[in-house]
């Protein structure tokens, strides 16, 4: 196997695959010319080695773009990385819209090959009548479940022990279909002012809304700024035999009331069962933590491609973190279908920015020494390896943070990068499931399944507990088609009810995005 790869023709740079040497001579393509080069020092795997002289002040080009200027003179063989490499991102920026003609083109070929994939699958060639199916739940409004689950929402911290307790307790009527019950604690609901207290409401109504819940108990306390009656008007009209409420100051044992609220729960869920279903219905999140220098190579574009395939059916995915689209916002920019969605996508960006300035914080402030470790150098480097898990198809939809999914197609959603908020914010967007990339490995979970794919073999060995596909044979001896047609099966297998790892350990989070003011 090949120790680095050249990801673009146009890039100064290679990575390492396995760690080079020093004193190593690698033979690669510059400039159109096979050229020599010695590493200079020992390159580890997944960080840059420079293929040419780069003098101080030069870009610094990989993916065929620029990752950050290099703040002294780099000679060829020298490892790049944040000690000679620095951002050469600004703050807030101008941006003109120049849609990419080649991104409708892509969409259509990615339609295309999915059907033919479909085709030699045996499938048939009416992709119409002939397209992949999950085994879903399909509810009365309409939407469609990949589980079946009783969920606990308190509408405030101060009931996050008495929600626990009660799931604790209620899990031992489970029944039929229904797989478990799970409470969702969360620091706020009160003492909130402003957009911060209305994106909690909105996240809370969100969930509640969600379709892997079969049944849901909203546990208010009573005294609450976002008690029960506040939040009826976010959730909007329900299903009465789904949805039932509780005030805990209201009753003489809160505990023992709920769980018999439960019982009646899991015996309406308890009437659904599975069925097939078209994976146009599916709705996908997008998010990636912990990365490495792999990330951009192996696990992302396994993400976007898988993106294309599931958009080519039909189906729909979210891409958030829009810190870490910075750098490579453009490229999403060019990609909208329309001029009204670009603007949407400028306003996503800047609005970030502002965030970020209001607190008086640094804007480039990434990426982490997690990601420095595994081979990061810039945010331009982690961003254009990130927007990788959108694909290649056209932006249909952009979202701000707290709103939920309407149009098929790839979405952009408005959430920061960290793990726990953003998943949580694609769930309560629509995302039945998240796929999750990653070069370091976490057991975090989130309200819906959140599959794990590793960019490198390394990881999904040593911690098989966390990882639930590895994208790392992408440097290996497996084909980008070959893999994407596999996780695409394996997205309908979780779908249709196989566990990954965070739930086979039982692990669920929740988290809401604090902007303001605590009272």
């Amino acid at each position: 196997m090949q120790n680095f790869l050249k990801i673009n023709d146009n890039d100064n740079v290679v990575v390492a695959l396995n760690a080079i040497p020093r004193g190593e001579t690698i033979t690669v393509e510059v400039s159109g010319k096979e050229s020599r080069i010695t590493a200079r020092e020992e390159i580890p795997a997944g960080h840059k080695m420079a293929v040419c002289d780069i003098p101080a002040g030069g870009e610094v080009i990989k993916y065929g773009y620029r990752i950050g200027n290099a703040k002294e003179d780099i000679p060829a063989g020298a490892w790049i990385h944040t000690h000679n490499v620095g951002t050469a991102l600004g703050d807030l920026l101008e941006y003109s819209y120049e849609p990419v003609a080649e991104a409708a083109a892509a969409e259509t070929a990615a339609a295309e090959t999915a059907a033919k994939e479909r085709q030699d699958a045996g499938a048939g060639t009416d992709s119409a009548a002939q397209d992949a199916t999950f085994m879903g739940f399909r509810r009365t409004d309409g939407q469609v479940g990949v589980r079946n689950e009783i969920w606990v929402i308190p509408t405030v911290g101060c009931v996050n022990n008495v929600a626990t307790a009660i799931a604790r307790a209620a899990n031992a009527f489970v029944k039929g279909s229904v797989q478990e019950v799970i409470a969702f604690p969360h620091p706020y609901g009160c003492s909130q002012m402003g957009d911060d207290q209305e994106h909690t409401r909105a996240i809370l109504a969100d969930l509640i809304r969600h379709p892997n819940a079969g049944g849901v108990l909203v546990l208010g306390l009573g005294c609450e700024n976002s008690n029960i009656d506040v939040l009826k008007p976010y959730i909007g009209e329900y299903d009465e035999n789904r949805v039932k409420f509780l005030v805990a100051q209201e009753s003489g044992d809160e505990i023992a009331d709920a769980v018999e609220l439960i019982k009646g729960l899991i015996d309406y869920a308890a009437g659904f069962e599975r069925e097939p279903v078209s994976v146009s219905r599916l709705v996908i999140g997008m998010k990636c933590g912990g990365s490495d220098g792999l990330s951009g190579i192996t696990a992302n574009p396994l993400v976007g491609r898988f993106s294309d395939l599931l958009i080519a059916g039909g189906g729909t995915t979210i891409l958030t973190e829009v810190p870490e689209m910075f750098g490579a916002e453009t490229i999403l920019m060019n990609r909208c279908a329309n001029e009204e969605l670009f603007h949407k996508t400028v306003d996503l960006i800047n609005d970030f920015k502002n965030y970020f300035k209001s607190h008086n914080q640094t804007i480039y402030e990434n990426p982490s020494p997690g990601n420095k470790k595994g081979g990061i150098s810039t945010l331009e480097d982690k961003s254009l390896g990130c927007t990788q898990k959108s694909g290649s198809a056209l932006v249909r939809g952009v979202l701000q943070y707290g709103e939920r999914v309407q149009t098929s197609g790839l979405n952009l959603l408005s959430a920061p990068g960290n793990d726990l908020v953003a998943a949580t914010a694609l769930a309560a967007a629509g995302a039945q499931i998240v796929l999750f990339t990653t070069g370091r490995g976490t057991p975090f979970a989130s309200p819906v399944p959140t599959v794990k794919i590793s960019t490198n073999s390394r990881l999904a060995s040593k911690k098989a507990n966390w990882i639930d596909f590895n994208a790392g044979v992408l440097v290996e001896d497996k084909s980008m088609a070959q893999e994407a047609r596999h996780l695409f099966d394996y997205v309908v297998e979780v779908a249709s009810g196989r566990q990954v790892c965070s739930e086979a350990a039982g692990f669920h989070d929740m988290a809401i995005f604090k902007q303001g003011v605590t009272l």
